[in-house]
């Protein structure tokens, strides 16, 4: 279980009954002493139900949870009426330097552009370093034509085991493809987790930051999106992509996970990233097994309490395989699409995928159905 001794946390299991006078369920992390104080508290018409030592889920009406919590943990309890009338609702369009991302009514399809010599999904075909940056653009000029509405460019593999790349040759690979995608008017966000790599993209027109670290790897990349002003994907991961996949372990993965993307909110908050700017990412397959991912995947609509768009990024990836009589990377296509319609339904709003056309379509079919009156 992640650490709770400084922080807690409310995440929205299920709303379906608010604002109308049906119960809602919700659920504490925090430490034991509030969880205790608060089931000793709750009034009889709450339902408490104690998973862990600091966990403990609430079912009732919202003016009895919220006498529950506010005894307790008052500042948790401010944010129960948000965070329900947020959930599964759709969050904000997301405001980039170089246009809005249409997230407040549909999804956005995110083009994958690995320009490394070792992504495990193409095996670098974007990266021919003789020939860079042109490879890399003819694919982007791929992603795009197909309905891509942003380009996620990446000069650091994070596949499980991958070994770190030197700030300089990242630098190399990114910006000048970051500096043509731009100026042709394609909104471009970065995939790193370098301070210096942020910057430098920033300043060659990136107009977001896709960091899998959340921050921990270089707390200044915080620096940076705070004075650039511009959308931060906050992702969970657990350990670092060479250590990730070791032996992954939680008690309650979708419990912790969304703990720690609450906490990351307050830490960005602290650095001057406001709320506004941030997408949030569960990280499936980042320090995941197969049962985590899938276990975050069935949870998606938890995260829409948080009020901001959500990313779900599982094109291609090793649980897919697992789940399809281990399929090769390039041949994970049709449980790559199962997963982003599925995902629609559930409340993402952003999919980062390698097969953006057939993602394009298939979201498309799976948003007109969930939002079907």
């Amino acid at each position: 279980m992640a650490d709770t001794s400084t922080s807690s946390s409310l995440r929205v299991c299920e709303a379906s009954g608010w604002p109308l006078a049906g119960p809602v369920e919700v659920e504490l992390h925090a430490p034991a002493h509030l969880i205790d104080a608060v089931v000793d508290g709750a009034d009889v018409e709450v339902v408490v139900r104690r998973t862990h030592e600091h966990l403990v889920r609430l079912t009732g009406r919202a003016a009895g949870l919220r006498a529950a919590l506010v005894a307790a943990a008052p500042e948790v309890a401010d944010h129960l009426d948000a965070r329900l009338a947020s959930w599964r609702q759709p969050p904000p369009d997301l405001t980039t330097p170089a246009g809005t991302l249409p997230t407040a009514s549909q999804p956005v399809v995110m083009g994958i552009l690995n320009v490394t010599p070792d992504s495990f999904s193409d095996g670098g075909a974007a990266y021919l370093p003789d020939q860079h940056p042109a490879p890399a653009l003819a694919a982007a000029a791929q992603l795009l034509e197909a309905g891509a509405q942003v380009i996620d460019v990446g000069g650091e593999s994070t596949r499980p085991g991958a070994d770190p790349v030197d700030a300089q040759e990242e630098l190399a690979r990114v910006v000048p493809v970051v500096r043509e995608l731009a100026a042709a008017g394609a909104i471009v966000s970065i995939d790193t987790t370098k301070a210096v790599v942020a910057r430098a993209a920033l300043d060659a027109g990136a107009a977001l930051v896709n960091d899998v670290s959340a921050g921990r790897l270089d707390p200044r990349l915080l620096d940076t999106v705070a004075a650039a002003e511009v959308p931060y994907v906050l992702m969970h991961m657990q350990g670092t992509p060479r250590t990730m996949q070791r032996d992954p372990t939680y008690l309650d993965v979708v419990a912790e996970v969304h703990h720690d993307l609450d906490d990351g909110l307050s830490r960005l908050a602290e650095r001057g990233v406001t709320p506004e700017q941030v997408v949030l990412d569960p990280g499936i397959g980042f320090g995941k097994r197969l049962e985590h991912n899938l276990a975050l995947l069935r949870a998606l609509a938890t995260f829409t309490a948080f009020g901001r768009p959500v990313l779900v990024g599982a094109s291609r990836k090793s649980f897919i395989g697992t789940l399809t009589d281990d399929a090769p990377a390039q041949q994970r296509l049709e449980g790559s699409l199962a997963v982003a319609a599925l995902a629609v339904a559930e409340g993402a709003r952003i999919l980062r995928v390698h097969d953006v056309a057939e993602t394009v379509r298939a979201v498309r079919v799976a948003h007109a159905i969930s939002t079907s009156s």
